[in-house]
């Protein structure tokens, strides 16, 4: 008899603040055919983390070292990561041959275990938000789904284009929160990718503090080794009476015409409810048009992208 698939959850960042949604998620997989495994860990507290770092360190290490787990998901972000980047086995982790899902403080555990080790990722839903839903989406688990039965993702974006229009631009699929790119840059932690597709997101900072991480990046040269530069959700600000007229659309015009790459917003991705599942490392095919652009990338086996 095949064995089933496995999911496990993992808490290697902030504590859960969700038990029921952490249930609903656990019932959503088992529903599916998987053999959930939620250990106790994912279920600890420490100040605002989920443990104490050694226990999130071993927590992470001990899921990696697991057989009948596949997928391995994060339970939420928060803030904690960077606690553990020094101290990770980086090549426990891709020798396990599983596949790391989440996004927003997990976004350093993507790039930290792609640039070390080609680790197998998905930037992409989390357990307790998106899967412990009353009502997950059916947008975020239709994208989901496909990136995890290995699918072409076909998607079309609408947005005005400030430029690149009819273009074709092949490369590989990578990034996810813009703070902890920004603070990965200059690190051995941040993927070194030339001729890349960069995705990023954020929530709750002002137009200009995006404007700043992205300058961080062009000056550390990331973004000059990029093709194009995918702008997800940036919501939860507020603007000021001092802004005068900056705003989020006034910041993208600014990028537009000072980055070197073109610059496409409206990307279904980041701390919102309906998200796309982007394999990282991925090949991918961004077609841009007068009115937006055109996604296509399809992940490779196990849901993530090839090295």
């Amino acid at each position: 008899m095949a064995r089933r698939p496995g999911i496990g959850f993992i808490a290697p960042s902030g504590q859960n603040l969700d038990d029921a949604g952490l249930a609903r998620a656990a019932d959503y997989f088992r529903a599916r055919g998987y053999r959930v495994v939620v250990p106790a860990a994912a279920r600890r507290a420490h100040q605002r983390f989920a443990g104490t770092d050694a226990e999130r360190l071993a927590a992470l290490h001990a899921m990696a070292a697991r057989d009948d787990v596949d997928l391995v998901m994060a339970v939420r972000g928060g803030y904690g990561l960077t606690r553990l980047l020094d101290r990770i086995d980086y090549a426990a982790l891709a020798a396990g041959g599983k596949t790391y899902i989440g996004h927003s403080d997990f976004t350093a555990l993507l790039c930290a275990g792609y640039a070390r080790a080609r680790l197998r990722g998905i930037a992409g839903p989390t357990a307790a938000f998106d899967f412990g839903a009353a009502a997950p989406s059916a947008f975020t688990e239709h994208h989901f789904w496909r990136v995890i039965e290995g699918d072409a993702v076909d998607v079309e974006v609408a947005g005005a284009v400030p430029r690149g229009a009819g273009a074709r631009i092949a490369g590989r699929l990578w990034g996810g929160n813009l703070a902890m790119l920004a603070h990965l840059a200059g690190t051995p932690y941040l993927p070194r990718l030339r001729g890349g597709i960069l995705f990023v997101e954020d929530v709750n900072e002002h137009p200009y503090r995006v404007e700043r991480m992205l300058y961080q990046l062009l000056h550390a040269g990331v973004l000059a080794r990029q093709k194009a530069l995918l702008l997800g959700d940036f919501s939860g600000y507020r603007l000021g009476p001092n802004d005068n007229g900056y705003d989020f659309e006034a910041m993208v015009a600014h990028l537009a015409a000072r980055l070197p790459i073109p610059v496409l917003t409206g990307l279904p991705f980041g701390h919102v409810r309906d998200k796309l599942s982007l394999p990282f490392g991925a090949r991918a095919i961004v077609e841009i048009a007068g009115d937006g652009y055109r996604l296509r990338y399809r992940a490779g086996r196990g849901g993530a992208g090839a090295p």
